[in-house]
């Protein structure tokens, strides 16, 4: 097969890596631009995760392949694709799953037009690079103020690839993964990837996890080198919700490293999925132009119980099409690129419902008092909903090189976020008790209630970057974008009778300097992120709402490097420094919180890592440490954070075969992932996980 025909995939390799003696000296991204370039030659932040580290760290969900990236705030309350992930404060806002950022997927976005992403029907083990592209101002997507995530998986024209791959670990955790490639004939090709993982997570209660994926691809090669690509999988991810602690509750947990019989009513949450996903493209150069149209598709459904209500939506489709085209050509004697595509998303949920619990325990009040949920049994209908979100816009960028040693960036993209959503609330949960007494009850919800809100977005963004050496180049940008808020928040701000939200409007301001030579690579960035009308969650016992920030201002510096003894050892850190605060912002319209630091974001965050290799003998040792932060908008208490939360991988590999244990906080810390406080002084701690351990063998053919 020709290499040239497995189009930008291939290019995403290893940052310096070492094979016959010869150095690799730079990576290459496909998403920052929409055109292959090396990494020191974009003019933004920029981090590739590539396919040896993905598989030296055993890596099986998105927070254990980035919880090491300078910028980013990364972990999972629940060993699981439920991720908490932030870049450089953008995402704070979520209650859970992902907000702000763009997740895209072989160039599929699967972030909803609100702006939620579900990492369910992602299988890591078929992922072959991720890049994170941080700060607003990103073609491909304008309402994404934090940045964009690019799952990059292994193409249908791959050869090498193909492997068997079982894994074996403590507290129940299982890995099997199988990849199978052929080349039909010089056009056809297909492949298909299974996999299946499991973990009890019995060092906590309500903690287990379960997925099965298979996708079928399809690959066409023309003569005239045009390409055909097509992928359909489905997923089935089961996905129990562990609770979080108080402070005696977590001080039990650091003495014992398990979570048991806490105390919120709330011990059955999960989120059960299953989801069809297709996506194709079709790519073909006429001249100097080539042309990449797409179109994907997904419907998925779940059962969804959280904090008071159950969830329970079987009919969720989503559509969208993206028509891209490159045109090469010439300015100021040197070849130019100009990009430019028109884009549309729709999410449709239909008669999404919730539901009361229907087995708990109560103790005696004037209303029912509920103790403790015992099942995920359904009660009574409490809310029936039909929503649609519909996004659609336009991008065009250029990017020449004015001189030999410099190229500029210009880009404009703006978008139509449309929400639109009707529904009837009969039952709603108190949580106070009030005016009944007692903890909290259900009765009477509002009755029906619509949404109808419209949003323009706009992301322009200026880049340049100048080679200052063959090795060194430094860069300049500015860049914006606008956040809408999401659907649930508007709906939750209904109900609540809060108000309507504004659109965010992001401004970053950044330079950086890019090194890549045989013996070290390293990336440093200054950069300064205004924000205005910063969306802002708001907590009232457990009810959150939200509302707008006055300003927001984001400062911070970023370091990630390596150096390369020989090429069989390496040693590699990467530092963030954050000093996120808010400007002006009256929580609640009463309580001043200008020039209080944003909660949950350490002001230090650090990383070291060390790598050898030799005749087949490889290992890593990597350990990372979050500082302090506090843990609301008042900064009334900080919690300490962690230290040197430490990960161990050994292996070996023998020809086509390869063995290899990975030992995740190996000092065995038992520490909280996340700690925060509402405005009542109820102090919530989140577990993170305490050792644990996989021993996997693949076996490649």
């Amino acid at each position: 097969m020709k290499f040239r025909y497995s189009l930008y995939l291939l290019a995403c390799f290893s940052a310096t890596t070492y094979a016959n003696d010869s150095y690799e000296l730079d990576k290459l991204s496909v998403t920052a631009t929409k055109v292959q370039r090396a990494t020191k030659e974009v003019s933004q932040s920029l981090a590739v995760v590539d396919s040896k580290e993905i598989d030296d760290k055993n890596i099986i969900n998105i927070s254990e392949a980035l919880n090491t990236t300078a910028g980013v705030n990364v972990e999972s309350s629940s060993n699981s694709s439920s991720a908490k992930l932030i870049i450089r404060g953008a995402g704070l806002k979520a209650r859970f799953g992902v907000r702000e950022i763009m997740v895209i997927k072989d160039g599929v976005p699967m972030t909803d037009p609100d702006s939620f992403t579900r990492f369910d029907f992602i299988d890591m083990q078929d992922v072959e690079a991720i890049e994170v592209q941080k700060g607003p101002g990103s073609i491909l997507s304008s309402n994404a103020t934090g940045g964009v995530i690019q799952l990059i998986t292994k193409s249908v024209f791959d050869e090498g690839k193909d492997r068997i791959k079982l894994g074996f670990g403590t507290y129940g955790s299982s890995l099997a993964n199988l990849r199978v490639s052929k080349a039909l004939d010089e056009h056809n090709y297909i492949a298909i990837n299974a996999s299946k993982t499991k973990n009890d997570n019995s060092w906590r209660d309500n903690n287990e996890v379960e997925s099965k994926q298979v996708s079928l691809k399809y690959g066409y090669l023309f003569d005239d080198e045009a390409t055909f690509e097509s992928e359909l999988s489905y997923t089935k991810s089961d996905m129990q919700l562990p609770t979080s602690m108080t402070k005696d509750e977590f001080e039990e947990f650091e003495k014992s490293g398990k979570q048991e019989d806490t105390s919120s009513p709330w011990q059955h949450n999960a989120r059960n999925s299953e989801i069809l996903f297709f996506n194709t493209k079709y790519e073909k150069k006429v001249g100097n132009i080539t042309y990449k149209p797409r179109f994907y598709f997904n419907t998925w459904e779940h059962f969804h119980p959280v904090s008071a209500m159950i969830n329970d939506s079987d009919d969720n489709s989503v559509y969208g099409i993206d028509l891209e085209l490159n045109y090469e050509h010439k300015l100021f004697s040197n070849s130019a690129m100009l990009v430019a595509g028109v884009t549309a998303k729709q999410d449709v949920s239909k008669n999404s419902k919730k539901y009361t619990y229907k087995d708990y325990t109560t103790t005696a009040g004037i209303k029912v008092d509920i103790d403790k949920t015992l099942s995920e049994a359904k009660g009574e209908l409490a809310n029936k909903e039909d929503s649609t979100s519909t996004l659609y816009g336009a991008y065009l960028q250029e990017s020449f090189a004015p001189t030999n040693k410099s190229l500029v960036d210009i880009s404009l993209r703006v978008d139509k976020v449309k929400f639109d959503v009707d529904g009837t609330e009969y039952l709603k949960y108190n949580w106070s008790g009030l005016p009944f007494g007692g903890k909290g009850t259900y009765y009477e919800g509002d009755g029906e209630y619509s949404i109808d809100e419209t949003y323009t977005l706009f992301s322009p963004k200026l880049g340049v970057s100048y080679a200052l050496s063959a090795n060194t180049n430094i860069y300049a940008s500015i860049a914006s974008a606008n956040q809408a808020p999401t659907d649930s928040e508007l709906k939750t701000n209904r109900v609540e009778n809060k108000g309507v939200l504004k659109k965010t409007r992001s401004i970053n301001y950044e330079i950086g300097l890019k090194n890549r030579s045989k013996d070290y690579l390293f990336d440093m960035a200054i950069f300064q992120n205004d924000v205005k009308d910063e969306v802002t969650a708001t907590k009232e016992g457990y009810t959150t709402y939200y509302q707008n920030a006055g300003k927001t201002q984001k400062r911070g510096f970023e370091f990630s490097g390596q150096y390369n003894f020989n090429k069989n050892f390496s040693l590699g850190a990467s530092y963030t420094y954050s000093k996120f605060k808010f400007k002006e912002f009256l929580e609640d319209g009463t309580q001043n919180r200008s020039g209080n630091y944003l909660p949950y974001i350490p002001k230090n965050q650090y990383a070291l890592f060390a790598t050898f290799n030799y005749l087949g003998f490889k290992s890593r040792v990597q350990t990372r440490t979050w500082g302090s932060y506090y843990m609301d908008n008042a900064n009334t208490q900080k919690y300490e954070g962690y230290k040197f939360v430490t990960d161990l991988m050994l292996g070996y590999e023998r020809k086509n075969h390869s063995i290899q244990l990975n030992i995740n906080n190996i000092f065995d810390k038992h520490y909280a992932m996340s700690v925060s406080k509402d405005i009542n002084s109820d102090i919530t701690y989140s577990a993170a996980a305490p050792r644990t351990a996989m021993l996997t063998y693949t076996y490649k053919f």
